[in-house]
């Protein structure tokens, strides 16, 4: 089976692993609501793929720090979508103690708070039709504390956890609902927390990824969650086993590389 949504929403999609969901699902033949900040870079992509695959683009500049943004991006977008992809996500990387408050408010709320809204916003609608998706991003940073990304690893833990148990509510209701833990990707993310936090996983493209989540949407029965990359898998589980007294000074030395 090959999961072709006719209508995807995908938030953060003016780059990285968003920029390459939305490519592959055009690919698919989807058309796309596109959200984000940068309107340019959406504006951009939109053109791209209309141009090359013939699907209908819709463009929706959104701040999702901002106070109840699914409901806004509900009211903002007309017509039924069968696939939400919460894909935007931002870090504060350094000593916990030093971090700026807003800057971690920031994290929460788009990392968090943004993406329960927007299933909050999106489900109902899902629900009645007895159809649709939820594509949840968290990372493999979820099954181990990372030092010096502390917000950020727990608030892709929570993605993790927050997706599970939706899974199982949604599924009565005819929508599933799965987590994708990317390792760590060739994306702006490491702009801001660095390249040496690929040691927490192998490094892989953005389009990698995106063809890992895709394929796991079009098993029968999709996963809860899918984990990109054999070597960040095993990373991952080896993550969850380790003793974390052991774990978490490897793990601090070596951000702070």
């Amino acid at each position: 089976m090959v999961f072709t949504p006719s209508r995807s929403l995908i938030t953060g999609a003016s780059a990285g692993i968003g920029t390459a969901l939305a490519r592959r699902l055009a690919e698919r033949g989807s058309d796309l609501v596109l959200v984000a900040r940068r309107e340019d870079r959406l504006r951009d992509l939109a053109s791209e793929l209309q141009s090359a695959y013939a699907v209908t683009c819709e463009v929706v500049a959104l701040d999702l720090s901002g106070d109840r943004p699914g409901a806004t991006l509900r009211a903002r977008v007309e017509g039924d979508v069968d696939l939400v992809v919460n894909n935007a996500g931002i870090a504060a990387q350094g000593s916990f103690i030093d971090a700026d408050a807003a800057d971690l408010d920031r994290v929460i709320a788009v990392d968090m708070a943004a993406l329960v809204d927007v299933c909050h916003a999106f489900l109902p609608d899902m629900a009645a039709r007895r159809s649709g998706t939820i594509l949840n991003v968290s990372s493999t940073t979820a099954f181990q504390p990372v030092p010096t990304l502390a917000v950020y690893a727990a608030a892709k833990a929570f993605v993790l956890s927050f997706s599970q148990a939706l899974w199982c509510e949604a599924i009565t209701h005819g929508v599933q609902v799965m987590a994708l833990a990317p390792g760590p990707t060739k994306t702006e993310f490491f702009d801001v927390i660095g390249e040496n936090a690929a040691v927490i996983g192998s490094l892989q493209t953005a389009d990698q990824v995106a063809r890992t989540a895709l394929s796991a949407l079009d098993r029968r029965r999709p996963p809860l969650y899918v984990i990109s990359g054999r070597r960040n898998t095993l990373a991952a589980a080896g993550a969850r086993l380790a003793p974390k007294r052991l774990l978490l000074p490897i793990l601090a030395r070596s951000m702070r590389l």
